[in-house]
C-alpha cells in the first residue's frame, strides 16, 4: 500500500511538471514576434499615462515597488519578507492621495484598493503561512493588474500566468521580468508559467 501510494505521488508529480513544461514549449514559438511587440509596448509602458496626477504616479510606482517585493518574497518561499512588503503595499493604498484623482479615476480607484489593501493587510499580517499568504496574493494581483491599467507604472510590467495553481485553476502575477520566477510554487517550480500580456 505504502508503495502505491509512493508511486502514486511521483506520477502526479511527473505529469504536473510535464504540463507545466509543455505550457512554457506552447508558448516560446513566437519569441521574435513577441520581442518585438513586447520592446513596442515597453516604451509606452514606461511613460505615465495622460491625464494622471505626477503625485498618483509616484505613489503608484511605490506600491508597484512593494508589490513586486512581495511577489519575489514569495518566489523564493520567504514568508516573513513577503510579510513586511504585504504592510508597506497596505500603507500605500492608504496614503494615496485620492484628492488629485477626477472623480472617474476615483470611483475606479476606491473599487481597486478597498479589496487590495485588504489583500495586502492580509500577507502582512500571515508571516510563516505561505499558502495563506499566495491566496491573498492571488486576488491582490488581479487588483493590481488593474491599478497598473487605470494609472501606469512608470516601468514595463508583464502579466504572468501559472496554469497550475489552486488545482489547475492558475493565477496571474505582475512582473519585472520577462524571466518566469513563480510566487505560487516558488522554490518547487520556480520557473512554471508564461508571459499572458505585457503593459
Amino acid at each position: 500500500m505504502k508503495n502505491l501510494i509512493i508511486l502514486s505521488t511521483i506520477g502526479l508529480l511527473s505529469f504536473s511538471m510535464i504540463a507545466c513544461n509543455q505550457t512554457n514549449k506552447s508558448t516560446s514559438g513566437n519569441t521574435e514576434k513577441d520581442t518585438t511587440v513586447a520592446t513596442n509596448t515597453a516604451a509606452a509602458a514606461s511613460q505615465s499615462k495622460s491625464g494622471v496626477d505626477p503625485k498618483t504616479t509616484a505613489s503608484v510606482k511605490e506600491m508597484v515597488g512593494n508589490y513586486l517585493q512581495l511577489k519575489n518574497a514569495l518566489t523564493k518561499d520567504n514568508s516573513n519578507d513577503a510579510a513586511t512588503a504585504g504592510k508597506a503595499l497596505s500603507d500605500g493604498f492608504a496614503k494615496l492621495d485620492q484628492s488629485v484623482l477626477t472623480p472617474t479615476q476615483k470611483k475606479s480607484y476606491t473599487d481597486i484598493a478597498d479589496d487590495a489593501k485588504e489583500m495586502a493587510e492580509h500577507i502582512g499580517i500571515s508571516a510563516g503561512k505561505l499558502p495563506h499568504q499566495r491566496e491573498h496574493f492571488d486576488m491582490l494581483s488581479k487588483d493590481m493588474v488593474d491599478l497598473v491599467k487605470l494609472f501606469g507604472a512608470g516601468q514595463p510590467l508583464f502579466v504572468d500566468h501559472c496554469p497550475m495553481y489552486n488545482n489547475n485553476k492558475g493565477a496571474d502575477w505582475l512582473s519585472e521580468t520577462k524571466d518566469i520566477k513563480n510566487p505560487y510554487l516558488g522554490t518547487k517550480m520556480p520557473t512554471c508559467g508564461s508571459v499572458k500580456e505585457e503593459l
